[in-house]
């Protein structure tokens, strides 16, 4: 994964711009972002009864992270235009572009 695997899910100038281009920050903030979507997405289901209050946490810290599009299908959610799966499938997306930036961040810190 490098930048070309990146689809655009994340706005990564956006975060970095926020965190002053500090990259620590930019990691950590992106590490507990994956971390806290491994607790969200259990209660992805219409099933779960926190799912509504999931979609709404996830809808704030996406849009922190510059996952701008996360953040508006978890909107869509909450006013029922939406489905969860949707939101699943926008939340895999986010972290798959999370996944990429990461492997070229670490790649460019190889480089030195």
């Amino acid at each position: 994964m490098a930048r070309r695997d990146i689809s655009g899910a994340v706005d990564f100038a956006y975060l970095e711009g926020f965190a002053a281009g500090d990259f620590a920050v930019v990691d950590e903030v992106l590490a507990l972002f994956r971390e806290q979507a491994a607790l969200w997405s259990p209660m992805l289901d219409p099933s779960h009864p926190g799912w509504k209050d999931a979609v709404h946490t996830v809808k704030g810290a996406a849009r922190g992270v510059g996952a701008f599009a996360l953040g508006e299908v978890c909107e869509r959610c909450e006013a029922g235009l939406e489905s969860l799966e949707a939101v699943r499938t926008a939340l895999d997306t986010a972290l798959l572009d999370i996944a990429a930036y990461a492997h070229e961040q670490a790649l460019r810190s190889l480089k030195g």
